[in-house]
């Protein structure tokens, strides 16, 4: 090589990134990954303690609706997860036996 090849490839080298390390890669991305889950159930937990929290208050007002719309609804209820079930039992996905996918 020539001197002037020696310099370009000294000027290029300068612009090349740096070597990527997959284990130190791969050990930030564990503990991002680690830290969202984390949060997913923090958020997750507080809502639920929240929803609990605001259902337990408000049963005493939902239970007489509750009550009175399951007698009228039982047996359409009943027949629904019966055809629910037949379908899972049987393999069939309720979007393709009912043809509401196109």
């Amino acid at each position: 090589m020539t001197q002037a090849d020696d310099h370009l490839k000294a000027l290029f080298a300068l612009d090349e990134p740096a070597a990527r390390d997959p284990v130190f890669s791969t050990a930030v991305m564990e503990k991002v990954m680690r830290r969202r889950f984390q949060e997913d159930v923090a958020l997750l937990s507080g809502l639920s303690v929240v929803g609990g929290g605001a259902f337990w208050l408000l049963w005493p007002t939902l239970q007489p609706v509750v009550v009175s719309l399951s007698q009228g609804l039982a047996p359409a209820l009943g027949a629904i997860a019966l055809a629910a079930g037949a379908l899972v039992i049987l393999g069939a996905r309720p979007s393709s036996a009912l043809d509401l996918g196109s």
